[in-house]
């Protein structure tokens, strides 16, 4: 956690200019560097008290208070041609650089104490001490009191562009109603153990991840998935966590602890995606520590070098140049802009249903060129109907046997097949064991039970008659006691919004290739359906990795989405790695860059979008500062430009970058 001092201040609540941490976490600070302020206007998600408001809302006070004096001095002075004493005026502007730049420099000599002399604060403390220096009170006050105000911009700027993924945090109840020997009880979500039952009313959101009991509920799911239309759940359906009830009183039963919800999880992936920085922002930061030291060596030589070559050298006019150089060259609008960008396109994103677990990401998905797919669960719903029961045996003992043993996987085949006939009672299986890219083997009522593809009976040497490899259906072949038993045809069905995905991604100059372990028969007819020029079937979670590997090695940068555990080797290979939030499995959802909440593959070309957009305004962001700041350092090393217009420089490109860098805000992708 971030060392806290004694002192609290407000404007300048963390290094501004030089370091905008995640909103939420706040432990990756003290990695780079101490603080030199002691709060972070809660944006570590505690909420430090009423003495803390109390103490920003003073400080900001004090900032008005100094622009006042300042303001008053100049409408005296320059509007009405009052001439104010020496001293009084001395007095005067000496009040109001106090009210506004106390922290500024307590901070810049904390930061020299510890033997950091080039920083932004030791910078505007110089500048300003200079303007004083040689009788330029109003001029120092003047740069401290915008700069000030600049800095209370780029606060409200940052907390504005962290809202969307801020507000997260808010959708965890902090109690739940659980219902214990039929009594019902407020308790704290962390408390209730897997099996209890919870009681949510209308209007409520959902605190624990479990399977709905009431006989029907619906449901809010914009926590989630982005999307606020309602979501209609039957008994035994799964209900997660920040989901709202939106009509009438439900339980459910609790399947997983609070800090194993998919919520939790999100959160926890939320806190530490602006804690990721981009090569962009990292790039900046190693410059920044070049680039202070050259700026006061710079306005060193400023001063000192006309000396030898000016003939009637004027002390005070070219240590007046150097403070203009100094002020000019503060890289606020670079280093707060750029991170301000980045925090955009993550809440741009998030607020669209994806979730990006890093500003890094935002880069990399902008050099995508071939989004790898799978298809069950990704290009297809992913969710199986059973079509066809083939046995040789009795039909119902034969789904009983298979039903059994497949209640032990969480595929979608295997929950198709346990669904179809949910009146029948299932035994309790021994010994399973599921074979990645195969199948499950079990003991189901004293006898072995094989059930999968072809190749699991090919694994375990039971023929079959070869005709069930001609058909197209997605099929489980099922084995008892080393004997052939019969096979069951699943059907699944393509994702609404899959076609166009494929097309908006050609149209992106990308392609789209898709990997399954299906038969070949089965991607190839659903390639030929998405308009997919290129599809492999027939493929275990290793064969996956080799495909992209190969397609590594051609120099593509490859993004694969997935929602599997058999998917998670590839998501970690690949490029970029994104993961169905919804049906995706807990391996897919951790190892995955990107997590698409609704299970939506349109989103992959939303989150190119976003990427993209968020790429460009901080890229004009990185051109209109440096481009400004360069002509005006010119113009102050040559005498042409005053202390006021640095100052206002300085501020104006600042505004100017977070105002451009606000236009990620209103995108849509």
């Amino acid at each position: 956690m971030k060392t806290q001092e004694t002192q609290t201040h407000s404007v300048h609540d963390h290094d501004h200019c030089c370091s905008h941490d995640s909103p939420v976490v706040a432990k990756t600070a003290s990695q780079n560097h101490q603080h030199d302020h002691s709060h972070d206007h809660d944006h570590d998600g505690h909420n430090h008290g009423e003495s803390q408001n109390a103490s920003i809302l003073k400080s900001r006070w004090m900032l008005w208070l100094s622009l006042t004096i300042l303001g008053g001095y100049l409408v005296t002075t320059f509007i009405f041609r009052q001439e104010i004493n020496r001293v009084a005026e001395f007095v005067l502007m000496a009040s109001a650089y106090i009210l506004a730049g106390n922290k500024t420099v307590a901070a810049a000599f904390r930061r020299v104490g510890r033997g950091d002399f080039f920083n932004e604060f030791t910078l505007m403390t110089i500048a300003t001490f200079g303007a004083f220096f040689i009788g330029e009170f109003s001029e120092g006050v003047a740069v401290m009191v915008f700069y000030e105000i600049g800095e209370l911009i780029q606060d409200l700027a940052v907390s504005r562009s962290k809202k969307s993924i801020k507000a997260l945090l808010d959708v965890r109840p902090d109690t739940v109603t659980v219902i214990r020997n039929g009594v019902n009880t407020q308790a704290d979500p962390a408390t209730v153990q897997v099996g209890e039952t919870i009681l949510v009313k209308a209007g409520e959101k959902v605190a624990l991840d479990g399977v709905l009991t009431s006989l029907n509920g619906t449901f809010n799911t914009a926590a989630l998935t982005g999307e606020s239309k309602p979501d209609v759940k039957s008994r035994n359906q799964q209900v997660l966590a920040g989901m709202i009830n939106t009509e009438k009183t439900v339980e459910i039963e609790v399947r997983a602890l609070f800090k194993d919800s998919k919520l939790s999880r999100i959160l926890e992936m939320v806190q530490e995606a602006t804690a990721r920085k981009a090569p962009t922002q990292l790039l900046i930061s190693r410059l920044a520590k070049i680039y202070t030291p050259i700026v006061f060596l710079l306005s060193v030589l400023i001063i000192l070098v006309p000396l030898f070559f000016v003939a009637d050298y004027q002390f005070q006019q070219w240590l007046y140049r150097g403070m203009v150089f100094l002020v000019i060259a503060c890289p606020c609008a670079l280093t707060i802009s750029i991170p301000l960008g980045y925090f955009g396109g993550i809440g741009l994103a998030s607020r669209n249903g994806i979730l990006i677990k890093g500003a890094n990401f935002l880069d990399v998905i902008t050099k995508i060129d071939t989004v790898v797919s799978d298809k069950t669960g990704t290009l297809t719903k992913g969710v199986f109907k059973v079509q066809k029961i083939e046995t040789n045996l009795d039909p119902t003992d034969f789904l009983i046997k298979t039903a059994s043993l497949e209640s032990y996987s969480t595929h979608p085949v295997a929950k198709a097949i346990v669904k179809h006939d949910e009146t029948l009672e299932l035994l309790k299986p021994q010994d399973v064991e599921e074979i990645s890219g195969h199948g499950l083997k079990g003991t189901v009522n004293t006898e072995t039970v094989l059930a999968g593809n072809l190749k699991l009976l090919d694994k375990f040497s039971v023929s079959y008659p070869r005709e069930l490899a001609d058909i197209v259906e997605t099929i489980v072949v099922v084995a008892i006691n080393g004997t052939y038993a019969g096979y069951i045809t699943i059907a699944d069905e393509i994702k609404e919004d899959a076609a166009k995905t494929v097309s908006d991604l050609e149209s992106l100059g990308i392609e789209t290739i898709m990997l399954s372990g299906d038969k070949e028969a089965i991607v190839s007819q659903t390639a030929r359906q998405l308009h997919i020029a290129h599809s492999f079937g027939n493929l275990l979670p290793e064969d996956k990795v080799r495909v992209v590997e190969s397609l590594k090695n051609e120099g593509r940068k490859i993004a694969f989405i997935g929602d599997g555990v058999n998917d998670a080797p590839v998501i970690a290979l690949s490029d970029l790695g994104i993961a169905m939030g919804g049906m995706g499995s807990d391996a897919a959802i951790e190892t995955a860059d990107i997590v698409i909440q609704n299970d939506q593959p349109s989103k992959i070309v939303s989150a190119i979008r976003a990427g993209k957009i968020t790429k460009s305004i901080v890229y004009q962001n990185i051109s209109l500062a440096m481009g400004v700041k360069v002509l005006v350092m010119v113009l102050g090393a040559g005498g042409v430009a005053t202390l006021w217009e640095a100052v206002f420089a300085d501020v104006g490109v600042a505004l100017l970058a977070i105002l451009n860098a606000f236009r990620i805000q209103g995108k849509k992708i």
